[in-house]
């Protein structure tokens, strides 16, 4: 794409036309009324010249207003509304070089802006959150406990063994719930260390062959050869994977399930297409912003690791609520919504960001984004 003018050379060059352009309409004014009707040449020249300077007047101020004043007019109109609170207000391209890297830096300052208050406003519902299950999880976990030895004394009484054993399902179903909260809310001590992504991608993916649970799906494993390692706890991460894996098998029965990881520099919104897309591909993705954190650098390397499926995928709409505790897209039953809450959280304390897109494949696709161990920062966006 052909780089745009800068401001100086479109005023210099557009008043320079101006003014050759007048110079010339003088001179051949003087020429032809000399030669034409040489008695009333000054008076027809003291008529026109004030004519030229009112053109040029006129001819001036749509070019300055054009080129400086009506950028400046959108650059504070944004500036304002972004003053007032609204941080989805963003500048728009502009004709020549020095206000398009203006509308550039306002959008990115912007940017920051609406990172940091995600961040504060994710730390406090993090905080708050944790706070509340901490509690719940103390305040169910005696009784919980209490009922598992009424349980056991019902079961040594001969009481109906059907019944005993409906009432310890209910009960280990309570247990897992809270546990889940324990493991939300549980504050993680444990230092970072380096890790290799695409090790733990494929440790997951192994773990859960293993186990079978990947044999009612196409699954398949995509792993760049360049992928930089990033600060992290291993089983916390391989622990994320395996959730958001089961996540995509149990809304793709039978369908397909693709986990990896591959270098990527951070993008704040989402581009069109994926560069590895074929030139007729019609693969809708919107411009959609994604979430970050304030000490982001745009393009900021790092690591993205993803699992997307072929499922029904999850409505704009609900994207920005599905890892809040206990939000769930499930039937009645199937679900506590607290799985991708762990999700986040454990992501957000390793330093990354998680989101969830439309795959490819057609269903959703949540992806992670580390950034690298040696904190690189830079590049293209």
């Amino acid at each position: 794409m052909a780089s745009k003018p800068s401001l100086r050379t479109e005023l210099i060059f557009n008043l320079a036309f101006l003014a050759a352009a007048a110079l010339l309409l003088g001179a051949a004014t003087v020429v032809l009324v000399t030669a034409l009707a040489p008695n009333r040449a000054l008076p027809f020249i003291v008529t026109v010249v004030p004519l030229d300077v009112i053109v040029f007047i006129f001819f001036g101020r749509y070019l300055v207003g054009r080129l400086v004043l009506r950028p400046v007019e959108r650059l504070v109109a944004v500036a304002d509304a972004v003053a007032a609170g609204d941080l989805g207000a963003r500048a728009e391209e502009a004709e020549t070089r020095d206000f398009e890297v203006l509308a550039k830096r306002l959008n990115r300052m912007t940017d920051y802006l609406l990172d940091a208050q995600s961040q504060l406003v994710r730390t406090e519902k993090l905080a708050s959150v944790g706070r509340l299950a901490a509690g719940i999880a103390h305040e169910v976990g005696n009784p919980l406990g209490a009922m598992g030895t009424y349980v056991e004394v019902l079961r040594r009484r001969g009481a109906n063994p059907e019944v005993v054993a409906g009432l310890g399902r209910e009960i280990d179903r309570i247990d897992r719930i809270v546990r889940s909260l324990l493991d939300y809310a549980r504050p993680k001590e444990e230092a970072l260390v380096p890790l290799d992504p695409g090790g733990i991608v494929r440790g997951a993916h192994a773990l859960l062959s293993d186990q079978g649970v990947l044999k009612a799906v196409a699954a398949a494993v995509e792993v760049a050869p360049d992928v930089p390692q990033i600060l992290g706890r291993a089983h916390l991460l391989e622990q994320v994977i395996v959730n958001l894996v089961l996540n995509a098998v149990d809304a793709t029965p039978q369908g397909v399930v693709v986990l990896g990881a591959r270098a990527w520099g951070y993008e704040r919104r989402a581009a069109p297409r994926r560069e590895t897309d074929p030139g007729s591909a019609d693969f809708a993705r919107g411009a959609q912003r994604r979430p970050g954190r304030a000490d982001f650098a745009p393009g900021e390397s790092g690591a993205l690791l993803f699992v997307a499926d072929s499922g029904p995928g999850v409505v704009a709409e609900d994207r920005d609520r599905i890892f809040d505790p206990f939000f769930t897209t499930k039937e009645p039953g199937r679900g506590t919504g607290l799985g991708l809450a762990i999700v986040a959280r454990a992501v957000d304390d390793m330093g990354g960001v998680v989101w969830v897109d439309t795959a490819r494949e057609g269903g959703a696709a949540f992806k992670m984004f580390f950034p690298a161990a040696n904190r690189t920062r830079g590049g293209s966006e």
